[in-house]
């Protein structure tokens, strides 16, 4: 099979950016800066949400979904780099991992905020991530392929946004994750949300952030099965194995919030569509 790789990120407001660009006094602290930017960002829209690219990315974190070469199934789930890594070297790992696998990258509204932020501050930082960007226009035949199926383009599937697509490119038609996840019978977000992200980082929390963050990339993995089975790249005994392959693997990881993430599972088994196959 070919990896598959889910993503995401969270950020927090860039201080040195804003500091640059509006060359607030040394006096001012971080969370003045941050929410000069917020007020400033209120009056304009409405919303204290900032710009994509003056989004800082504090922590990717990824599930990987592979098979090795003797065929046994791999599950792996972590947030990339550690937290003493800055920003470039987090961006830079993702754009390697693409580079390694050339997988099916999944997210779930990737395209409308993870993905762009990461390709303003990869620029912003001269990360390089040339197999990210390939379009087709190398000579060799496996770069011709991504000239009908590249990471880039909306409508191709190499980046599948769950939430884009599920919604038919129609953003008033978009669901949240946390909700579909639990109506599916998935544990939905645990610990905090994306708008708690800038207290806890302020209060030095990056390991529970990092920890949110990989909950909400083994429910966006879930979906995607979920996914697959609806639309026939699963049958019903695989969707099960998978979902019995994430339990058992966090089963075995160390961190409090696996215990509470698969203590609220309410999926139940699809054996009954399994058994009309036979």
């Amino acid at each position: 099979m070919t990896p598959v790789l889910v993503f995401d990120i969270e950020t927090v407001p860039d201080v040195d950016g804003l500091r640059r660009l509006h060359d607030h006094p040394p006096s001012l602290s971080d969370a003045e800066v941050a929410e000069l930017a917020f007020a400033a960002r209120r009056e304009k829209t409405g919303s204290d949400f900032l710009p994509l690219h003056l989004q800082r990315v504090v922590a990717i974190s990824c599930v990987l979904r592979r098979n090795q070469r003797d065929g046994t199934a791999m599950f792996h789930v972590g947030s990339l780099g550690t937290e003493d890594d800055d920003e470039a070297t987090l961006i830079q790992r993702f754009y390697e991992l693409i580079a390694r696998y050339s997988p099916q990258l999944v997210s779930w509204n990737g395209g409308g905020f993870d993905l762009p932020v990461l390709h303003y501050r990869g620029l912003v930082h001269g990360v390089a991530a040339p197999r990210y960007w390939e379009m087709g226009e190398g000579r060799d035949e496996d770069s011709r392929d991504f000239k009908w199926n590249n990471y880039i383009s909306r409508y191709h599937m190499r980046h599948l946004d769950l939430m884009d697509l599920l919604a038919m490119y129609q953003p008033r038609a978009s669901a949240p994750l946390d909700e579909l996840a639990k109506l599916c019978g998935f544990p939905g977000k645990m610990g905090m949300d994306g708008s708690k992200v800038w207290d806890a980082f302020r209060e030095g929390q990056l390991s529970a952030i990092r920890a949110y963050c990989e909950t909400d990339v083994v429910n966006t993995y879930l979906m995607y099965c979920r996914f697959q089975l609806m639309r026939g790249g699963m049958n019903a005994r695989e969707f099960d194995a998978e979902v019995e392959l994430v339990q058992e693997t966090l089963a075995e990881l160390p961190g409090p919030q696996w215990m509470e993430y698969l203590q609220a599972f309410r999926l139940k088994p699809s054996h009954s569509v399994a058994d009309e196959e036979d």
